[in-house]
């Protein structure tokens, strides 16, 4: 039971990326093209609400389901790693088309391609794994 909460804002947010186009691979083409501010708007609104959740997290002390304290670690400095990071994953999401909480929704909505986006992020993830302690951090 308590699963189907999680299962069901799942469900929810899929369709809220949907109904918005956000999972749209013209809306993700026109962005990389700069040629619609329809995504910067979806992006740029998430980073100032999640902003503004983090603050209060910290402001009111909440805490989790469970009751436990949150614990924000703060993020290590860096700019190149950012940079890099952050260029490969806009790399992979303008050659896949979608960024990964979205692969899951195009596959639920029909487009079964993505299953192949799927299995090479996954496999990634895998190799990142394998050699994570031979790269520099």
């Amino acid at each position: 039971m308590k699963l189907l909460k999680y299962l069901l804002v799942g469900m929810f947010f899929g369709i809220v990326l949907v109904k918005s186009e956000a999972v749209s691979w013209y809306r993700i083409y026109e962005m990389f093209k700069f040629q619609s501010f329809h995504m910067y708007g979806i992006i740029g609104s998430a980073v100032i609400l999640g902003v503004i959740a983090v603050a209060l997290i910290k402001l009111l002390g909440l805490r989790s389901i469970e009751g436990q304290k949150i614990n924000i670690r703060p993020k290590e400095k860096g700019f190149i790693r950012y940079l890099l990071g952050g260029s490969i994953f806009g790399l992979g999401w303008a050659l896949a088309g979608a960024c990964p909480g979205p692969m899951y929704i195009l596959v639920g909505t029909g487009v079964f391609s993505m299953l192949i986006v799927i299995i090479a992020a996954i496999l990634g993830t895998f190799v990142y794994g394998v050699i994570r302690e031979k790269l520099p951090h």
